[in-house]
């Protein structure tokens, strides 16, 4: 009698064990996924983008983003860095990558910096900041290897 007289109470605790556990289990497995989450933001990094083929990234207007980015430009075939008057570091450059007569890549530089993938060749970069426009031809043969470096003057 007395076996049957706890066995709601057994049933209770059970169930409450069950959740708990059940919770613990889903926070223990959340912990364990967000070291790879802040992986990423621990690189400093911003994230890659995609138009087209290429893929790219720009900015580096932060310490770890620059720090970053600059490490980074090894592994892209393509590095653009953009200065002001005193090497100042520039952002909101408008940036066209063209291959002959096809424009592969027209985006809007977040910071003094973008690295591009483009496939091996021959491209020309435009790279217009406050009305004014700067060229540079460069051959890109292999990652790290083709790079330029963009200077305006001020815009006062």
């Amino acid at each position: 009698m007395k076996m049957q007289h706890n066995a709601p109470r057994i049933a209770s605790t059970l169930l409450v064990a069950a959740f708990a556990f059940g919770q613990a289990g889903g926070a223990i497995a959340q912990t364990a996924a967000q070291p790879a989450a802040n992986e990423i933001h621990r690189t400093g990094m911003p994230a890659t983008q995609q138009q087209g083929d290429v893929s790219y990234v720009s900015g580096g207007v932060g310490r770890d983003e620059s720090a970053a980015l600059r490490q980074a430009r090894r592994q892209w075939p393509l590095s653009l860095q953009f200065t002001g008057p005193g090497s100042s570091y520039v952002a909101d450059v408008q940036v066209r990558i063209a291959k002959g007569s096809t424009t592969v890549l027209d985006t809007t530089s977040h910071g003094p910096y973008l690295l591009a993938r483009v496939p091996p060749g021959r491209y020309t970069v435009s790279a217009t900041y406050s009305g004014v426009t700067r060229r540079e031809t460069v051959n890109v043969r292999g990652n790290g290897s083709a790079r330029a470096v963009f200077s305006f003057p001020s815009t006062h």
